[in-house]
């Protein structure tokens, strides 16, 4: 069953108030995708513990974020855009049966909130908080996937 949770943006700005769900990848999908970023790490000069390729999303916990400053921005782009992947938004903050993938600039319109959503994304799947994002978390539930 995979994990899903639903973050409320409380932040000031122009997503107050807009509520995301998020999903965890499957496990296929989340082992490539930290398979990608650690590779990515590696290139960028970054050291990588023995151990962290086989340790799939909670390597990535390991190594941290830090490294994503000196990777190239090409490399970095088709990973970011696939967490976002993960994430879908309720045009209807009070009716938790419809939601839908994230489309277009106005569904995401402060660069915090992006940061907040990656954050939890990572969070999600690796059980690991980043505290310098503040979390607006509102619930977990698990569904099937």
């Amino acid at each position: 069953m995979r994990r899903m949770l639903d973050v409320t943006i409380t932040d000031e700005g122009r997503d107050k108030g807009k509520v995301f769900k998020l999903t965890e990848m499957s496990a296929d999908a989340a082992e490539w995708w930290a398979v990608r970023f650690l590779l990515a790490i590696g290139k960028g000069g970054a050291e990588i513990p023995d151990d962290a390729m086989g340790a799939g999303m909670q390597a990535i916990a390991v190594v941290g974020f830090r490294a994503l400053f000196k990777l190239d921005p090409h490399e970095v782009k088709p990973l970011l855009d696939e967490m976002m992947s993960c994430i879908e938004i309720y045009p209807d903050p009070g009716n938790k049966n419809i939601s839908r993938p994230l489309v277009g600039q106005g569904d995401v319109e402060e660069v915090a909130t992006l940061l907040t959503l990656r954050m939890e994304v990572f969070q999600l799947h690796t059980g690991f908080s980043l505290p310098a994002v503040p979390s607006t978390r509102s619930n977990m539930a698990t569904s099937a996937g």
